[in-house]
């Protein structure tokens, strides 16, 4: 059983900078997705257990990166110039294997979820 655990949200301003940091008891690939009112958890970010792999959104590519500190077994996700549609519940998530991955399907240990607000 692996173990996922989030922290870090919390209530910034528009083009602020925030970083949220996922515990993970095991060795596997990591993802983040986000999650709105009324909708489903829409991808963000993966990053390989290798870490020889990082895959973004569209939305979030050049302004949030995903990084592991392997000594630790956290993983980051650094947001910055954020926006007000960056606000919801996000979940780190982590799958069996070692490959990134945008399908959400194949994450199988998921966090409580931690809220980012970007306030206008």
């Amino acid at each position: 059983q692996v173990t996922v655990e989030e922290s870090g949200g919390g209530l910034v301003q528009i083009g602020a900078s925030l970083r949220l940091s996922c515990a993970i008891s095991g060795r596997t690939a990591t993802g983040w997705f986000r999650q709105t009112p009324g909708k489903g958890r829409d991808f963000v970010a993966s990053l390989s257990w290798t870490d020889h792999e990082a895959l973004y959104a569209d939305s979030v590519k050049g302004r949030f990166t995903i990084s592991r500190d392997n000594d630790e077994n956290v993983v980051y996700l650094e947001m910055n110039s954020l926006r007000p549609d960056d606000t919801g519940v996000y979940y780190c998530a982590a799958k069996r294997g070692f490959e990134a991955t945008t399908e959400i399907g194949e994450y199988d240990y998921w966090g409580q979820g931690t809220q980012v607000t970007v306030s206008s």
